[in-house]
């Protein structure tokens, strides 16, 4: 067996996304349809050739590196927050970042492709879970009839369902949020940003979307949200 470590990924693109900080961004992709984001290419890899026959695909893999969590040491065991942190696990069993190669994994709607005078082919995308300016290794096409798969076991993720939280955003604090962003900010909060193990109706929790700082509490089942103030 080769041992040999492989140092010849090559980044071929970066992701713009509305998350700043890794605080907020959905735990899975496709969670949140409308969130969107746009992928701009490396000067090396914005030949149109390339990209021919891709606009025939609805959705496609993203191949990327988790650029914020890269360290030298792995753990075997890791703490799903799907699990509220409190339960271990194997790392092969979850989508930890913590991993022995920090490569994530996502699939995303390609919603067109724009043919931009200075950046090339650029795609618009919806429904990512990528921090703003994540690394791209790779793109791949997603196929219905081999990715789909209808009796698949989703393992102890089956067992802990989370429903979907109400969002009381007070009038005051949503016209402050631009109009076409207002549906993705909503569903970010409604699938509870917070970690699992935390449950304090009194604490204050803050992120960055787009460009606002957005404050909420939890109480009840429902967000409440506490400020929002422009960046």
């Amino acid at each position: 067996m080769n041992n040999q470590e492989y140092t010849d990924m090559k980044i071929i693109a970066h992701i713009r996304t509305d998350f700043v900080t890794k605080f907020g961004i959905p735990r899975q992709s496709g969670l949140i349809e409308s969130l969107e984001g746009t992928i701009i290419f490396e000067p090396e890899y914005r030949n149109q050739d390339a990209f021919r026959g891709l606009d025939g695909f609805s959705h496609i893999w993203l191949i990327w590196r988790f650029s914020e969590i890269v360290r030298d040491t792995w753990s075997p065991m890791v703490r799903p927050p799907r699990l509220g942190g409190t339960q271990k696990m194997g790392v092969f069993a979850t989508r930890s970042p913590f991993r022995p190669n920090a490569i994530g994994l996502s699939s995303v709607k390609l919603n067109r492709i724009e043919q931009h005078a200075e950046f090339g082919p650029v795609l618009h995308i919806s429904g990512a879970d990528l921090l703003d300016n994540t690394p791209i290794f790779d793109i791949k096409p997603y196929l219905p009839y081999t990715d789909s798969h209808t009796d698949a076991a989703g393992g102890f993720t089956e067992s802990h369902v989370y429903r979907e939280l109400d969002v009381h955003f007070p009038p005051e604090w949503l016209n402050l949020i631009p109009e076409k962003k207002r549906e993705a900010l909503i569903g970010v909060l409604s699938h509870d940003p917070r970690p699992h193990y935390q449950n304090d109706p009194e604490r204050i929790y803050g992120f960055e979307f787009d460009r606002f700082n957005i404050k909420f509490r939890v109480e009840n089942d429902t967000v409440c949200i506490c400020s929002v103030s422009p960046q």
